[in-house]
């Protein structure tokens, strides 16, 4: 299984992009801008996309991409998403005003996208990919995702604050990389908590819940541009300094756009 990564800012900058993950050919993680930087062949060839939550960041580049690839699309883009993000979708973006409503386009039986509602707990599968949704804990709800070929679980947190429902069921999985995301540095913490995200400081409480015995690389996304380094800078200082349950330093690395992960 290929995981590129399309884009993992918290916001837009020069060479930032946005949340979105192309997993080999056909799957797509959330739709934040750096799904732009795809081919129309490779656009194309995606069949699937999971979404984590409603936020901009992460759907907004969602219906450009279908209207690229509408002149040769003839099956439907499958959507799937918590009941409560398809109902933001098409309320808020496929409402014939702000964009045109692709699940009625060109006709209601020839659609150009389809809409399919998942679960928390649900396991799908997509040829020989696994895929259970994962919670989160966010001002929208929200999910995360794992999946798998069999070989060792990529994990994606999603947006999210303290999630011990999460951790529970993590510690289950035989994980070969977590991604989990630090939005705000620590001068912030009262926003990471009220916007229900993270900060260096509760991401240090909240790697403790990783059960002992289970080391697998720990990588950061959705840092604001202006504050990357700084956030890295806190991360690595806690990680190194703060007496942890476990007594354990944790392999944390900085994700970036354009890494590629064969698991």
């Amino acid at each position: 299984m290929k995981v590129r990564v399309l884009g993992c800012s918290g916001a837009i900058a020069k060479d930032c992009r946005t949340t979105s993950f192309l997993i080999d050919e056909d799957l797509l993680i959330d739709a934040g801008s750096g799904v732009g930087d795809l081919t129309l062949d490779e656009m194309r060839g995606i069949e699937h996309i999971l979404l984590t939550h409603s936020h901009l960041d992460h759907v907004l580049a969602l219906p450009l991409m279908v209207d690229a690839i509408a002149a040769r699309c003839t099956t439907p883009v499958r959507i799937h998403a918590l009941a409560d993000t398809i109902a933001a979708l098409k309320a808020h973006i496929f409402n014939d005003v702000i964009w045109p409503d692709f699940s009625r386009i060109p006709t209601l039986e020839t659609p150009l996208v389809s809409f399919h509602e998942i679960q928390v707990g649900q396991t799908l599968q997509f040829g020989g990919k696994l895929i259970e949704v994962l919670p989160a804990v966010h001002t929208v709800p929200a999910v995360g995702f794992a999946l798998t070929e069999g070989h060792g679980y990529w994990v994606f947190t999603g947006d999210t604050e303290r999630n011990p429902a999460f951790w529970g069921r993590l510690n289950q999985l035989n994980v070969v990389m977590l991604v989990i995301e630090t939005a705000f540095g620590n001068r912030e913490n009262d926003l990471a908590r009220r916007s229900l995200h993270l900060s260096p400081q509760v991401l240090a409480e909240e790697l403790d819940c990783i059960a002992l015995g289970h080391n697998y690389p720990i990588y950061i996304t959705h840092t604001k541009p202006a504050e990357t380094e700084l956030i890295m800078a806190q991360i690595q200082r806690f990680d190194h300094t703060r007496v942890n349950r476990h007594h354990v330093t944790h392999d944390i690395r900085w994700l970036r756009a354009g890494q590629e992960f064969d698991l």
